[in-house]
C-alpha cells in the first residue's frame, strides 16, 4: 500500500513539522495562531471527533479554514461559509527569470515586520487569500516599492520538509501589467530551491490570468481540494 503524499494534506503536514512551533490543538485538529491566520488541517478524513476538535479551536463565532480531499460535511453547530473547488500546484522544474523589473523609483527588498502595515494594506485590497497581522512570521516575503509605497509582494506560507508554498502574490491594480509578480515569485522559487525544497502553490481554479503567470514559471497542477470556510456557531 502506497503512503499518502505530504502535499495531498499540507496544513496538517506543516502544523506537525516545520511550523509546529506555530501550531495550536492535538492529535486530531490543529491550527495555525488566528493573528497568523485560519488556516487548520485534520489528522485523517473528517469525522465527528474532528470538528469537535476544531471546535475548541476555533472558539464561538471563530472562522477556519480547511483544504480537504473530500467535499465538507462539518457536524451541526458548523456554518459552511464557502465551499469551492482550490488547485494545488507543483513547480518541479522551474523556468529561469530575470531579476524584477527596474523602473525609476522603484526598489526591490525582503520584507520585514515594519512592512506589516503596508502588506495588510495591499492584501486588503486585493485578496490574495488570508493574510493576517503575524502571516510574515511564515517564511520569507519580498516585495517592489514606488516611491516608498508597497506594489507588489510574494511570499511563503505552509513549510514541509521537503516542500514551501509560495502565497500572498498580489499586485496593486495601479501596478498590474509590469510583471512584477512573476519576478517577486522567481525571487522567492529561488529561495525555497536554495534550500533543497520544492515549491507549491494554490490557486482558485477560475483565476486565469494567475495561473498563466504559475505556468510560465513552471508550475503544473498536481491536484485539487476542496476548499472549505467554516464558522463554528456553537
Amino acid at each position: 500500500m502506497s503512503h499518502p503524499h505530504p502535499l495531498d494534506n499540507p496544513i496538517w503536514n506543516a502544523l506537525t513539522t516545520e511550523h509546529a512551533h506555530l501550531a495550536e490543538g492535538g492529535p486530531l485538529a490543529r491550527r495555525y495562531p488566528a493573528e497568523v491566520g485560519p488556516l487548520s488541517g485534520i489528522a485523517a478524513g473528517q469525522s465527528p471527533a474532528s470538528y469537535r476538535a476544531l471546535s475548541s479551536l476555533a472558539g464561538p463565532g471563530g472562522v477556519l479554514v480547511l483544504f480537504l480531499t473530500e467535499p465538507p460535511t462539518p457536524t451541526p453547530g458548523w456554518t459552511l461559509i464557502r465551499s469551492c473547488p482550490l488547485s494545488q500546484m507543483i513547480c518541479l522544474n522551474p523556468e529561469r527569470i530575470s531579476s524584477a523589473p527596474e523602473a525609476s523609483g522603484t526598489t526591490v527588498r525582503r520584507l520585514t515586520p515594519s512592512d506589516v502595515p503596508a502588506m495588510l494594506e495591499l492584501t486588503a485590497l486585493t485578496e490574495p487569500g488570508p493574510f493576517r497581522p503575524r502571516t510574515i512570521e511564515l517564511g520569507l516575503f519580498f516585495g517592489i516599492f514606488d516611491s516608498g509605497r508597497l506594489l507588489a509582494m510574494a511570499g511563503q506560507r505552509l513549510h514541509l520538509p521537503d516542500a514551501i508554498e509560495v502565497s500572498a502574490v498580489c499586485t496593486h491594480p495601479d501596478a498590474r501589467g509590469c510583471g512584477y509578480a512573476r519576478a517577486l515569485m522567481a525571487l522567492v522559487i529561488a529561495d525555497i530551491r536554495q534550500r533543497g525544497k520544492t515549491p507549491f502553490l494554490h490557486v482558485l481554479p477560475e483565476n486565469d490570468a494567475a495561473i498563466r503567470v504559475y505556468q510560465s514559471l513552471g508550475f503544473s497542477l498536481r491536484t485539487t481540494f476542496h476548499l472549505a470556510v467554516l464558522k463554528n456557531e456553537a
